[in-house]
């Protein structure tokens, strides 16, 4: 079955555009031009990517995102403009797993989405399938997370970042090493991407247990650690 991807974007010639190099990567490209169309869109294709552009007619694309992450995981890459640094955040915030700024290279965009679906399609990774630390178990082949035998719900992107962490357990990471080891590419935009899925995380960590939560830290001026202290 083919990759399915939802592009939003009301903006003709980005349409066009972003339609012509993903078909031509082999993805199939549903297209919604407003904010509700696009939910309907994503109710009934159930895409494996959105790409979501944040200025749209009606329904804003945060709205639409925050309605996306209300229902479920499906990864989200924002389009924006150059001076929506806030909307950026507070996309991030929501749940978006990636942003690009308007105008972009395609190159670029390609990179990203393969970079989003990569880590969606759960490709297995030389490391044991199965980590624990703490009372923290990861199965990567499942794709499951239990804290304390405990099942708990991870988007593709906070599976991958924790673990990243579960990999590199007591040593800190840096911003640019989490981008380089998560996101997978050489990554020039904001490294709050970062920050905000470290916060993302955390906050999906705490609901299960604070204890949990506790074991994610932030080392200041330098990144983030997982202790495997008790």
């Amino acid at each position: 079955m083919s990759t399915t991807i939802l592009v939003v974007d009301d903006e003709p010639a980005i349409v066009d555009v972003l339609t012509y190099n993903l078909e031509k990567a082999h993805y199939r490209v549903v297209v919604a031009r407003d904010g509700e169309e696009a939910l309907n869109q994503a109710r009934r294709e159930r895409p494996d990517l959105i790409i979501l552009d944040l200025m749209l007619p009606g329904m804003d694309g945060l709205e639409v995102c925050r309605q996306i992450r209300r229902e479920g995981d499906l990864p989200i890459i924002m389009l924006t403009a150059r001076d929506e640094e806030i909307d950026r955040v507070v996309g991030l915030e929501l749940g978006a797993d990636d942003y690009v700024v308007k105008p972009f290279s395609v190159r670029e965009l390609m990179a990203r989405v393969k970079t989003v679906l990569r880590r969606v399609s759960g490709t297995p990774s030389a490391s044991e399938p199965i980590l624990s630390v703490n009372l923290l178990t990861l199965d990567r082949e499942r794709h499951e997370a239990h804290w304390d035998g405990i099942l708990f719900s991870l988007s593709a992107l906070e599976f991958e970042l924790l673990h990243t962490f579960m990999l590199h357990t007591g040593q800190v990471l840096s911003r640019e090493q989490l981008l380089y080891l998560v996101w997978g590419y050489d990554y020039t935009g904001d490294l709050r991407v970062v920050d905000t899925a470290v916060k993302r995380l955390r906050s999906k960590m705490k609901s299960v247990d604070a204890a949990f939560a506790d074991l994610l830290i932030t080392v200041r001026g330098v990144g983030y650690k997982l202790s495997d202290r008790d």
